[in-house]
């Protein structure tokens, strides 16, 4: 939800982002991977208890993730292997971080699974619809939008790194809005398919 209507407020700083990476020549793919790294990083600074750093690289991973797409259509050389690139490393970038939280919340390890579970049903939706329908937008397939984006995934993550007495619970406010994206998902797939 945040992505879809706060886009058009933060997209100057994304610019700008993408501006600067092209001074240095890096090219759209080369930002998807760095950002890819960078999350991972986030993963390991989790599990060592190094939750500031953790938060840090976890946000500079998601900006480097908005600026990729920036830089492709700047330069425009968007492709459909660099879409595929950047769903996939977001994703491995999520099941990292709930893995190494799961690892070191032990009584939460059911949470996580069902977060993972809500996740993969929501995104094989998401996918769906994006490879069925015709419908294009911004980006180079239709992207449904929903309660649960990318940025309600950061806060809630965030939160998690942030207040590990209560990593059950936004676990699993997390698992509720990603379960409310799939209903929306839904309906909104059997209208335009």
């Amino acid at each position: 939800m945040l992505d879809t209507h706060g886009r058009k407020y933060v997209d100057p700083i994304i610019n700008s982002g993408a501006n600067f990476l092209l001074k240095l020549k890096l090219t759209a793919n080369n930002v998807t991977v760095i950002a890819l790294l960078v999350g991972i990083l986030t993963s390991v600074f989790i599990y060592l208890d190094m939750n500031l750093i953790a938060v840090v690289t976890l946000w500079l991973s998601g900006y480097l993730d908005a600026v990729d797409g920036a830089i492709a259509r700047k330069t425009k050389t968007t492709s459909l292997f660099g879409t595929l690139m950047d769903i996939t490393f977001d994703r491995v970038v999520e099941t990292f971080m709930i893995i190494s939280l799961a690892l070191k919340y032990v009584d939460a390890r059911m949470n996580f699974i069902v977060l993972l579970v809500c996740i993969i049903i929501s995104m094989t939706i998401f996918l769906t619809v994006g490879a069925l329908t015709q419908k294009k937008g911004m980006k180079s397939f239709y992207y449904q939008a929903g309660v649960a984006e990318r940025s309600e995934g950061f806060i809630l993550f965030t939160l998690m790194i942030l207040l590990p007495n209560f990593v059950a619970l936004f676990t699993n406010i997390f698992s509720i809005i990603i379960f409310i994206t799939i209903i929306q998902r839904i309906i909104e797939a059997k209208k335009i398919l």
